[in-house]
């Protein structure tokens, strides 16, 4: 805790009165990362002053169900740490940065539950690339968020752990999966957060919470160390307070892993240089299916402010169509459930996670571990994945979403021939209230529609504020991008940001 000589009596701005201690106030709650950066670089601030404000905002907004575990004292002794290391000087990239980190990503030493009651008392014995590459730049980990169970939700609600409330409206969901790490970021608990996205579940989330949420290309970012939900459709990505910060973050955790045999051996480009672009002469398209039955009116409004704003600016603005995203939700249902049945198939009680001390053999000891062990959603995924693998099944379900997935992908490749990016809606929706869709799964799954896709085709994808409802809920804009070219969609999200004006 900072201490200062202050008057006892405040008025307009003004102390009067004796001298008493006072605890430093920080007034940071609007600002990003790269503001708080200079700010700790003038020494205007500490870092341990940066996480004493985020540990009590924690505490004072617990009701929002954000964190799962807050690592109080350890984040203290890394922000001494860093803090030294700022004053000679030697500090990394990130120094001071305190992020929540979605407890589906292993931290050694440290418990990861992926939200379910069969991991609840799991400590990893190793930490994932990415955490790695993020402890080398100094960042300061303040906690593991809350996600629906093994990332399998819209909404938020399925985690064992209760659900996670909208830092905007209580009454409301946060979406799903990272649903944590959005409302820690939009209620000011962290400067930033790390989520996973599997159909959606970074961006939409983004998008109910009025941050900014980013899923790179497949394989851009390493998977090592995050726990599988369906393993060719899972990216890491950030989700911050504005664009600059994505960039800052998407340029540590980006390269190649050779403990992850699905990350690309690509070069990273200087996604930083891609901020404080024009957007004058890009070529941005308008898919026709995205505008259609079921988006919301105030949804509506809120896109096409935006795209006549790209206009005005001198994007070149062109409709144009993916004639197969209808089937997209079907299509990753099954190919997501069945990826989903085998990776799950390892929770069994045998070898770590829950174990049901009452069964009386082997056999029952699977079934009572995995019944009690697993929540509802996660049952109902892993039963339809297995149906959809089991034999006679498999031509017709797996097979054939396999196929729809390559005309998905198909569609986006001719698309790019002709347009730089895409924009869309990123929900239909904004975020709706609490157990509204819990008993209805399909109307659920619907929450999904605009964000699928891009998973099925292993797409970039970026979701950033772009107004709100007449609830003053915020509205999500979606930017598609060509494969691993985050640099575009990144240019044109900074600009929208920076010049915006609702």
């Amino acid at each position: 805790m900072s201490v200062n000589r202050t008057p006892l009596i405040y008025i307009n701005n003004v102390y009067f009165g004796k001298e008493v201690e006072k605890e430093k106030v920080l007034n940071i709650s609007d600002l990003d990362y790269t503001s708080i950066k200079k700010k700790l670089t003038d020494r205007d601030i500490s870092c341990r002053e940066l996480t004493e404000y985020y540990i009590k905002n924690i505490e004072r907004k617990k009701d929002l169900n954000a964190f799962i575990s807050v690592f109080s004292d350890t984040a203290l002794e890394q922000a001494q740490k860093i803090d030294r290391k700022i004053e000679q000087g030697t500090a990394g990239s990130l120094a001071g940065l305190v992020l929540g980190v979605k407890d589906l990503l292993v931290i050694q030493g440290r418990k990861t539950t992926c939200g379910s009651k069969i991991l609840s008392n799991f400590v990893s014995p190793y930490s994932a690339t990415v955490i790695k590459k993020l402890e080398a730049e100094d960042v300061i980990f303040i906690g593991k968020t809350n996600m629906d169970e093994f990332a399998m939700g819209s909404s938020n609600e399925n985690s064992f752990f209760k659900p996670v409330k909208n830092p905007h409206d209580a009454t409301r969901v946060p979406g799903g999966s990272s649903g944590g790490s959005a409302t820690a970021v939009g209620g000011d608990l962290c400067m930033a957060a790390l989520g996973t996205d599997t159909g959606g579940s970074i961006r939409q989330p983004a998008s109910f919470c009025g941050v900014v949420g980013l899923k790179p290309t497949y394989g851009r970012v390493s998977r090592f160390g995050l726990v599988a939900y369906a393993s060719s459709l899972d990216q890491i990505g950030p989700v911050t307070k504005s664009v600059s910060d994505t960039a800052l973050l998407l340029q540590v955790i980006s390269g190649h892993d050779e403990r992850d045999s699905t990350s690309a051996n690509k070069g990273v480009p200087d996604f930083n240089g891609s901020i404080n672009q024009n957007i004058k002469g890009l070529r941005i398209g308008l898919p026709k299916e995205y505008f259609s039955e079921g988006l919301e009116p105030d949804v509506a409004e809120a896109i096409s402010l935006a795209v006549d704003f790209f206009k005005r600016n001198g994007a070149e603005i062109k409709q144009v169509s993916l004639p197969h995203t209808e089937y997209a939700i079907a299509a990753y249902y099954i190919i997501a459930t069945a990826e989903a049945s085998a990776n799950l198939a390892r929770y069994d009680g045998v070898r770590y996670g829950f174990r049901d001390e009452s069964a009386v053999n082997l056999e029952d000891m699977y079934v009572k571990s995995r019944t009690k062990g697993f929540g509802s959603e996660v049952k109902r995924r892993i039963m339809l994945g297995t149906f959809v693998l089991s034999s006679g099944y498999y031509d017709a379900y797996y097979l054939k979403a396999q196929k729809v997935r390559s005309l998905i992908r198909n569609d986006f490749e001719s698309v790019f021939k002709s347009v730089d990016c895409l924009v869309t809606p990123t929900s239909p929706t904004t975020a709706f209230r609490l157990n509204e869709k819990v008993d209805d799964p399909l109307t659920m799954y619907l929450s999904d529609v605009f964000t699928v896709s891009l998973n099925l085709a292993g797409l970039p994808g970026i979701s950033i504020p772009c107004g709100s409802d007449s609830n003053g809920l915020p509205v999500g804009l979606q930017l598609i991008g060509k494969p691993f070219d985050e640099a575009t969609i990144l240019t044109v999200a900074d600009f929208f940001e920076k010049h915006f004006v609702e």
